[in-house]
Order: structure tokens, then sequence, then C-alpha cells
């Protein structure tokens, strides 16, 4: 006969935990929804931020008329104002596109891309290198290319989901103000859109190669915050600077120019193939840096 073992009572008022399961990662793209799953809320509030700012920015538009913006009585702003607007040309933040430009190049606007871009460029790789979790990826078996594809195509989906949602706003407003609709045409605001998706892929490039080579999170995202920070001040210097003038050309705000978009209903294709191809040009390199580097914490 077998001794029975002692029975654990539990405590008074405790209760009992169920106990979790481990699922595998089956399905299509499992890290992908994971991705983006862990950062639901996250994303949910800079969805929903994004879209509130912009239409407040529309709101603010509307109460002004064209008579009393920056350039009323013929004054004109200087030209280092016209990277508040997000333009390289002749739309002045005095304008009505000029001031939707200028939401669409706003620090707070900024800063959410960044957010989401540093955020999740930080957990495609060096998130788990710094936590040590990289390892048991690894013997699932997942590649180190089908890992950072997925967690890049998280962070696509994300800077589509943001941009999608603040040209939504702006065309809503647009649509239902009859200033606004006369002076911006909905395909440049459209336009707007796609061009500030190829800005965020243009940042996120670099930032997921940063990620792939680097042994914290903390280092992406200061990263990320220094490519869209540095590039926005760059390109204020080298248009208020005329000695300044050829650095404009390596700041992404000199091809992100949402203003000339919404004044002239056209999408800058060369700018945005820029844009775009840095984008590439960084994920690709992340895929290389990543494929060579030692994942050991």
């Amino acid at each position: 006969m077998t001794a029975d073992r002692p029975r654990t009572r539990p405590r008074p008022g405790a209760r009992s935990r169920p106990r979790r399961r481990s699922r595998p990662m089956t399905g299509r793209f499992p890290l992908m929804r994971l991705a983006l799953h862990r950062r639901r809320r996250m994303i949910a509030a800079l969805t929903a931020g994004i879209a509130v700012f912009e239409a407040l920015i529309v709101v603010i538009t509307t109460t002004v008329s064209a008579e009393e913006i920056f350039g009323a009585g013929g004054h004109q702003p200087p030209n280092a104002f016209k990277a508040f607007s997000g333009s390289n040309g002749d739309v002045s933040i005095a304008t009505y596109p000029g001031l939707l430009g200028a939401g669409l190049t706003h620090p707070f606007w900024i800063a959410l891309q960044l957010t989401a871009i540093g955020s999740l460029a930080a957990g495609a790789v060096a998130s788990d290198v710094e936590a040590g979790t990289v390892e048991l990826l690894m013997v699932r078996p997942v590649s180190r290319a089908r890992l950072l594809a997925e967690r890049t195509g998280a962070l696509v989906l994300v800077s589509l989901l943001l941009n999608a949602a603040s040209t939504l706003a702006v065309a809503a407003g647009v649509a239902l103000a009859p200033d606004l609709h006369d002076a911006v045409p909905l395909r440049g605001v459209y336009a707007a859109g796609l061009l500030g998706f190829g800005f965020s892929l243009c940042l996120a490039g670099p930032a997921l190669a940063v990620s792939a080579a680097a042994r914290s999170r903390a280092r992406v995202v200061g990263a990320a915050i220094a490519f869209g920070a540095v590039g926005f001040a760059v390109n204020f210097v080298a248009m208020a600077w005329s000695k300044a003038a050829p650095l404009r050309f390596v700041s992404p705000f000199h091809y992100y120019t949402p203003g000339d978009a919404l004044a002239h209903g056209a999408v800058p294709w060369g700018q945005f193939g820029v844009l775009v191809g840095t984008g590439a040009v960084g994920i690709a390199l992340a895929f290389v840096l990543l494929a060579r580097r030692d994942l050991a914490p």
C-alpha cells in the first residue's frame, strides 16, 4: 500500500486560478499577430489620438478666415515656416493647405508616429535579446528571417493604420467644410496621406536596422526619436539659412511635403520613392545584420 499524499488546502478566501495552457504558434503569421495583440491598447490609443488631433486641426482651420491667417495684410511668413506646413515650394502656412499641412507635420503628429515606430521596432529583435527570450523563439523552430519579417509586417500595418486614421479625419473635415473643399481637393488629402505612409516607412526601416543590431530596446527607441527630431531640425535650419540649404537633402522632411500634396492634389512620386526606398534599404539592412549577429544576451 502506498501512503496517501497530504492534500494542501487552499487558504480561506483564496481563489483558485485556472492554469494557463501554452498555445503553440499555429495559424498564419503568429508572430505578427502576437506583436499586434501585445500592443493592442497602445495601438488603439494612438489611432484615436491621431484622428482626434487632425479633427481639431480641421476645426481650428475652419474658424480662421483667409484674411485672418498669418499672411493677412500682404505680409508673408518667413521661408522657414514652410517647414511647419510641409512644403518645399510656394505653399505658405498662411493658406488652408498650409494650415492642414501643419497638422500633418506637427510635433504631436510626429510624436505619435515615432511612438508606434519605436515600440514595434524595438519589439522586433532588441527587446527579446535584452530579456533573453529570443533563444526560446529560435527553438520553435522559427528562423531569424521569419521573426523579423512578421514583426516588420506588424510595424507596417500599424503605420498604415495611423496614417489612414489621420487621412480620413482630414478628408471628412474637408468634405464637410465648403471653404476647405474649395481650397483643398480631396485627392490632395489622400495624396498627403500616402506621402505620410512613405514617411513612416522611411523612419521604420532604419529603426528596424538598429533593432537588429542592438541589445536593448532603449537604443532603438532613442534612435527612432533621433531620426525624427534631428531630421526636422536639419530641414528647418536648411530652409531658414541659405548656407545650410544643401543639408535639406539628408532630411526625410525635405521629401515629406504634405502641404504641397494638399495644394496641388497630386502625389510627388519622386519624393515618395525616396521615402519608401530609404525604408526598404533599412529593412534589407536589418535582415543582413540579424543574420550575422550573435543573439546571446
